[in-house]
Formats: C-alpha cells, sequence, structure tokens
C-alpha cells in the first residue's frame, strides 16, 4: 500500500509526502503567514513547518491558551522562529474585524494568507451574526478576512517583488453540496438542514471563492495567487461533534488515512514551493492540480455566492 502512495506524480510528490519533505531546502526567511485555526490539526503542523523554514507565522486562533502551547512546542524544535498569536473567530463577523485589526496593528507585511480553520458536521446552528454556522465559519469568515487583507498583500507583493499566496483548503466533498449547490434562500432555514450537506456546501463555497477571487486578481494584475486544495482523509479533531463515534473513528482511522505531517503538505506546498509559482485558480489535491467538477466550475454560481457574501458581510 505504501510502495503504491509514494508513487511521483507530475510535483513530484505523492499522498504520503509531508509538509517538511514537500518543502524541504525552500527557504521562507522574510516572509510574513497568518494561518487560521492554528492551533491544531493541519493549522498546527502548517504553522511548524512555516517556521521551520523562516517563515514570521501569525497564529490565527479561536483559543489563544491552545494556540500559546502549539507555539511554545514550535520554539522547542526552532528557538529562532518568530510567531505571533491573535484571536480570531471566524464564526463572528465583529472578531473577524477585531483580528485584521490587531493585525494591521503589528506593521507587518503580509506574503502569505492560509484560510484553514473550519467546522464539520455541526448539529444546526446560527452564528451571533444569525448565520448557519458552517457557511459562517467555514466561508464567510474567511471570506471577510480575505477582502480585509487583501490589499495589504496586494502592497506587499508590489513593494516586496515577491508574488503573494492566498491557500484555501477546500475538501473533495464539494462535489456532494445540496441540489441547488447554494442555499441562498436557506442558508439559516433548519428545515431541510444536514449537517453533512451543509459542511459540503461550505466546501464549495470555499472554491467557488477560491476561483473568482483569484479572476478578480488577474483582472487587477496583482501579484497574488489564489488556489483551493483538499487536504486528504486526515484524522484531526475537526470530527469532535460526532461525541462517541469520533472516538471510534479517530482509534480506526489512524491506520488508512493520513497524519498531520501529510495533511498539510499541499498546504505548504501552495504556500512556498517554486514550482506553484504564477499558478492561481486551481484546485490541488496531493501537491497535483487536479480536475474540478461541477458545480465548482459554475462561474455564474460563483458571481452570485460573491454578492451574496458581499451583502452579509456589509
Amino acid at each position: 500500500m505504501w510502495g503504491i502512495l509514494r508513487r511521483r506524480s507530475s510535483s513530484g510528490f505523492s499522498p504520503s509526502s509531508t509538509a517538511e519533505e514537500v518543502t524541504a531546502g525552500i527557504d521562507g526567511s522574510g516572509l510574513v503567514a497568518v494561518v487560521t485555526g492554528a492551533s491544531n490539526g493541519i493549522g498546527a503542523e502548517t504553522c511548524r513547518v512555516l517556521a521551520m523554514r523562516g517563515v514570521q507565522v501569525v497564529m490565527a486562533v479561536r483559543n489563544p491558551s491552545a494556540g500559546a502551547r502549539v507555539r511554545d512546542e514550535i520554539l522547542k524544535q526552532a528557538p529562532a522562529a518568530k510567531i505571533e498569536i491573535l484571536h480570531l473567530d471566524l464564526s463572528s463577523m465583529s472578531s473577524v474585524r477585531r483580528f485584521a485589526e490587531s493585525f494591521v496593528a503589528l506593521n507587518l507585511p503580509l506574503n502569505i494568507l492560509i484560510n484553514n480553520a473550519g467546522v464539520a458536521f455541526v448539529p444546526f446552528k446560527l452564528s451571533e451574526d444569525g448565520i448557519e454556522l458552517h457557511f459562517a465559519t467555514n466561508h464567510l469568515g474567511h471570506f471577510l478576512l480575505t477582502d480585509l487583507l487583501i490589499e495589504k498583500m496586494k502592497v506587499t507583493a508590489m513593494e516586496s517583488g515577491i508574488e503573494g499566496r492566498v491557500v484555501i483548503v477546500a475538501s473533495e466533498s464539494y462535489r456532494f453540496p445540496y441540489r441547488e449547490g447554494i442555499r441562498f434562500d436557506k442558508i439559516n432555514d433548519e428545515s431541510g438542514y444536514n449537517k453533512f450537506l451543509a459542511y459540503t456546501q461550505s466546501k464549495l463555497a470555499n472554491i467557488l471563492h477560491s476561483n473568482l477571487l483569484s479572476s478578480h486578481l488577474k483582472e487587477q494584475d496583482a501579484k497574488v495567487t489564489v488556489n483551493s486544495l483538499h487536504p486528504g482523509a486526515v484524522a484531526t479533531n475537526i470530527l469532535h461533534h460526532w461525541g462517541f463515534l469520533y472516538g471510534a473513528f479517530f482509534a480506526i482511522a489512524k491506520f488508512f488515512v493520513k497524519g498531520v505531517e501529510q495533511g498539510a503538505a499541499t498546504v505548504c506546498y501552495l504556500a512556498l514551493h517554486p514550482q506553484v509559482a504564477g499558478v492561481t485558480g486551481k484546485y490541488f489535491v496531493d501537491c497535483n492540480i487536479t480536475e474540478l467538477k461541477s458545480p465548482a466550475l459554475d462561474m455564474e454560481l460563483a458571481k452570485r455566492l460573491w454578492d451574496f457574501s458581499l451583502n452579509l458581510i456589509r
């Protein structure tokens, strides 16, 4: 099995490649990255590897104490690492705005934005802004965060001459959303709510956002790329809402799904690797461009989602 997983493809990497392996030899010194969901799972591993490569990392976390534990572990391995921790609750638009203000106050450039945080399979719940929690956290919070920080990224790229990169963690589950793709008229409607479809709807939204943002930035001739990815099936605590089933799944899954070391590989590859310089508006799986399926190719749906999201954040 592992022999099959280690077969190389066009990028030279495979499903078993780790984040350390795909960034080996890359010097990220002088770069600054914001990573959401940085206190555990793929986000924590992404921070660790980026910091190892010399990137100054701003950890965007809902739980600062958990973030501090991750930071301390990274500093044990890389004492010279530069790491900041800022509070961010993506389900709250006011929290997203406060985070952006706090980041600007650090007076740092911004080269890399990694939209990683998310919730999955949550029983129906509305955010403090009255928006269904998957959509609010996985899509809208990141949509607003990106909107608030993209100008900083454009300026950084122009002044430094170094391409900016937005990396959006999506999922292959985007292919199985609600029948209408995005339930624009029923986003906050408990009637017909399905926690699995609500999650996949938010992941479809991630990809549609990535595709259209990439198109907008190309039209502006901005030196910032945007790509989305599927990290693979990874055993992390994102499934903790499954209750007792989560424990059973985790105990079994660790034998046949990726660890966070592999799960963070494509994230770090898109953030740092020179192979993807200038590549934008693509979807990656295992560090390789993968063809999207409907409805993620529907640009009219993407435009409708963009306008819908703008209306919600304003």
